[in-house]
């Protein structure tokens, strides 16, 4: 009884990612270089302000 509804799980599986539209390279590509930019920038960000709260803490401790 389980493994009807285990086997039933995979087909319909399949069948889904049959329907599921793939990006192409480009797309991929794209997708990769706007994810690797905007965390760059993040980590770029994140560095300035604990730099700034860390002179902050100093000044006044």
């Amino acid at each position: 009884m389980k493994f009807e509804k285990i086997n039933r799980f995979f087909r319909d599986v399949r069948s889904e990612m049959k329907c599921v539209s793939w990006p192409n390279k480009a797309d991929l590509k794209e997708g990769t270089i706007v994810v690797i930019v905007m965390s760059s920038i993040v980590a770029i960000f994140l560095s300035l302000v604990d730099f700034g709260f860390t002179k902050i803490v100093e000044l006044v401790f």
